[in-house]
């Protein structure tokens, strides 16, 4: 095969395409340092700060401020609720929040960033533990399980307009509702059986809505998708699916009730801003849909 040549290497790796990462500024970790102090103050625990903050960051592509952010949420000095989680259960819930970013973002962002924060972003003795056996390949026999899963997660997320919508869907094109519910709602945003026996994180119903949230709110340019799943957290809550089936888990969810009224979202809403201004503002869909730039750090 021919090599490229030396103009079109140019051209891929021209300034105002961007093809790199987003570098992290010197001072994220005060950002990250401050939503996990707010979150402490409103009495949000570890999982559900750590996890919005990690798919925003991955939503900038921004690498080495995913580092920086398992840094601070592994900092004995960082102030979350207790219990605040280990090294490698930090790691690999940022690596399933990571995968299940590939549902709003696409595929590449989630290869380039966890790839970067497997080889960079932790330390050698945390990576040598993570979690190594997949829990989603597909299997004839546990098709109707993961699809019956992902239905039902569509019905509690769009309850009350869910066949509607699946309706105006297919008006669109008759396969995109299918591939949203057989190929993002049932196999990725739910969790197989046994998801976590091998050392997985579990990213339940409640926290996969505040994925979405912030993984669009710092796309910019989708504002009714934000809606549709502040309205989606609204509606865990309303159905308790946002409760973990195992007492044990619960603090997994703590204060996602909260994120869920008026004052929680505008406060998650202006968290996943001060995350998206200080790495430069949305490099996703660029300004808002109303032409505005994204505000400016304020570091």
């Amino acid at each position: 095969m021919s090599k490229l040549s030396a103009s079109l290497k140019t051209l891929i790796n021209a300034p105002f395409a961007r093809p790199g990462p987003t570098a992290a500024p010197p001072r994220i970790a005060d950002v990250y340092r401050s939503i996990a102090c707010d979150a402490a103050k409103h009495n949000i625990g570890s999982q559900p700060w750590l996890t919005f903050s990690a798919a925003a960051t991955i939503t900038l592509n921004a690498p080495d401020a995913l580092a920086v952010l398992y840094r601070v949420a592994t900092d004995s000095s960082t102030p979350p609720p207790p219990p605040a989680l280990a090294p490698v259960a930090t790691a690999e819930l940022i690596r399933e929040v990571g995968l299940k970013c590939i549902g709003f973002n696409g595929i590449p962002r989630t290869i380039n960033v966890l790839g970067s924060f497997r080889a960079n972003g932790m330390p050698p003795d945390v990576a040598a533990q993570l979690a190594t056996k997949p829990t989603r390949v597909p299997t004839a026999e546990a098709l109707p399980e993961t699809t019956a899963r992902g239905l039902g997660l569509w019905r509690s997320v769009y309850a009350g307009v869910d066949v509607k919508l699946l309706d105006k869907l297919a008006e669109s094109h008759p396969d995109l509702p299918v591939h949203i519910l057989s190929s993002h709602y049932g196999p990725l945003f739910t969790d197989p059986p046994n998801h976590a026996a091998g050392g997985l994180a579990t990213v339940g119903r409640a926290l996969t809505s505040l994925v979405a949230i912030a993984c669009l709110r710092a796309q910019t340019g989708v504002g009714p998708q934000v809606v549709s799943h502040i309205f989606g957290l609204r509606k865990a809550i309303a159905d308790g699916t946002w409760l973990p089936a195992n007492e044990a888990d619960k603090d997994s969810v703590k204060g996602v009730d909260w994120l869920a009224t008026d004052a929680g979202s505008e406060w998650l809403l202006q968290s996943i801003d001060q995350i998206v201004a200080a790495l430069g503002g949305s490099n996703f869909a660029g300004s808002g849909s109303n032409g505005e730039a994204p505000p400016k750090a304020k570091l």
